[in-house]
Order: structure tokens, then C-alpha cells, then sequence
């Protein structure tokens, strides 16, 4: 038997980094958003009493350091149960290291799959403490939505939807570390009022324009990179209302109000930049589709 779920790519609308915990860890306040980009995870069990991984992406590991490897081990740690054996096949569409949570939605993914495939009945709730071992994101990545994020990232409350929009999403030809990105953030010494709280306000207010103005990434402050700035400068001047980093980069993405004008920027994206993506925002996280 197997089990296709298709998992959807996340942007941050807002990413405040509070403080350094004494853990080593980081709390932040940030409005977490999944978007229609979507990697497809295929799991089925065989009789090999392993987890086999399989993705030919570029870069990707096929071995214990891949989420959806972890996500395995976890997943089968929770239900006290030996592994039978699966293989996990991930088409991916989702850049990696561009700050969308595709690694993280892979092994959601995982999780949302193999709790269908052995009938485990895991509530949502179960399904996210399963993640929260695994990666910040991975909790998110499994309900999706529109959420605040607090604490380290996996505490999780839902938010009303935001306003219909278009987006463009892209990603330029080079990566950031997220380990550099904290350590930037450590040093820097960023002083601005806490744009999460503006942010759902705007949401709140049903007002586009607002949710567009009220973008903002520490990370993006801190690393304050020039390439960076010049996808952004592109996205407004083709009319997005608003355009900010994802996550720790390097994925930027725009706001528009219509279709017709994000379509455009995007064409104007594409003769510079090999990945650049039109999306919308989406309701739902990790979908058994099949």
C-alpha cells in the first residue's frame, strides 16, 4: 500500500527573533503562511525492516540526515511499534535552503502519511509533538493555514485567513546558512516596535495593503544583502504592494492584488532568475491526496 500526500510550501508575513534562550535556542513571534508550492511525498511500506529515501534532487541526502528519515524514526518511537520497512520517494518542487520549509513540509509530510498507512489515528495535536522533535517548522508544516508561531516556532495558534491575494516567490542563485542567520541576529543590534502584532492587525483589519506594509524579517534586517535587495527591488517595481524574505533566505516573495500583475513580474523575475514561482496562499498543511 501507499500513501501520496502533497505538502505545501510556508513564507513568513512576519518573523520577529525575541531573545536567545538559555538552551541556545531562539524565541520568536512570526505570522506563518502556507502557499500553493508543493512537494509530493510518496510512502509505502515494504518488508526491508528500513527506511529507504528516495530524491534526486540536487543537494538532497538520502540517509539519516534527511527530516523525512527522522520523521520515520519518530513517528515509530511515538507508537511503540519495530519498523516494518518504507520506502519514501519526494518529488521535489520546493527550493532547498531558500527558507520555505521544504524540508520541514517533506518530513510532515512523513508523519501525515504513515499515520494514514498504519491506521495510527493520530490526532493533529499527537502528529505535531511527533514534528516538534524533529524541526521547528514540521508543526506548522502538518496544519498549515495561517498561525502565529511563538516560543521556538512550534507553538502554534490559527488565525483568520488573509486577505485574497497573489504571490511571487523567488529564489535567487545562492543560500544562507540558518545557523549564520542566528548568529547575525546575535550580533546585530536591531531596535524596531514587534511587527507581528502589526501584522495581525492587518489580517484582522481584512486590509491588503496593510498586511503588505506590516512585512518584516529580522533575519532579512540583519544580513542586509544586496541581493537580496535587488529581487526585492524588482518585485516593486512591477507593483507588488509589498515584498519581504522568507524565513533565513534566501526565497523572497511579493504581495499583489491581482493575477495579471504578478504574472508580469514574474516574467520580468525570470530573465535574471532561474526559480521564481506564482503562488497564492492555501488553507490547509500536509494532504493525503492519494
Amino acid at each position: 500500500m501507499k500513501i501520496k500526500v502533497k505538502a505545501p510550501a510556508k513564507i513568513n508575513l512576519s518573523l520577529d527573533v525575541l531573545r536567545r534562550r538559555p538552551d541556545g535556542y531562539h524565541d520568536v513571534s512570526m505570522v506563518m503562511q502556507t502557499i500553493s508550492l508543493y512537494d509530493y511525498v510518496t510512502v509505502e511500506d515494504n518488508t526491508s525492516g528500513k527506511t529507504e529515501i528516495i530524491c534526486d534532487y540536487p543537494g538532497v541526502p538520502c540517509d539519516e540526515r534527511n527530516i523525512a528519515y527522522k520523521a520515520c524514526c519518530g513517528f515509530f518511537d511515538y507508537i511503540k511499534r519495530e519498523n516494518p520497512g518504507v520506502s519514501v520517494t519526494i518529488e521535489k518542487n520546493i527550493p532547498t535552503q531558500a527558507g520555505l520549509a521544504g524540508g520541514s513540509a517533506d518530513g510532515a509530510a512523513v508523519i501525515v502519511a504513515l499515520n494514514k498507512l498504519f491506521d495510527a489515528r493520530l490526532s493533529d495535536d499527537e502528529m505535531c509533538g511527533i514534528g516538534a522533535k524533529i524541526g521547528a517548522d514540521v508543526p506548522f508544516c502538518i496544519i498549515g493555514g495561517t498561525r502565529l508561531a511563538t516560543g521556538t516556532g512550534v507553538e502554534l495558534k490559527k488565525l483568520i485567513s488573509i486577505p485574497k491575494c497573489k504571490l511571487a516567490v523567488c529564489k535567487p542563485d545562492f543560500s544562507v546558512s540558518t545557523a549564520e542567520a542566528y548568529s547575525r541576529i546575535d550580533s546585530a543590534e536591531l531596535s524596531h516596535p514587534e511587527f507581528t502584532s502589526e501584522m495581525i492587525k492587518a489580517i484582522y483589519a481584512r486590509d491588503l495593503r496593510m498586511v503588505a506594509c506590516s512585512m518584516l524579517n529580522d533575519f532579512e534586517l540583519a544580513l542586509n544583502l544586496d541581493k537580496i535587495n535587488d529581487v526585492k527591488r524588482i518585485m516593486l517595481k512591477n507593483k507588488a504592494l509589498g515584498a519581504c524574505m522568507s524565513g533565513s533566505g534566501s526565497a523572497v516573495f511579493a504581495v499583489f492584488s491581482n493575477e495579471k500583475k504578478r504574472d508580469k513580474c514574474c516574467e520580468k523575475l525570470r530573465e535574471s532568475y532561474e526559480y521564481v514561482f506564482e503562488c497564492e496562499p492555501v488553507k490547509d498543511g500536509c494532504t493525503v491526496i492519494d
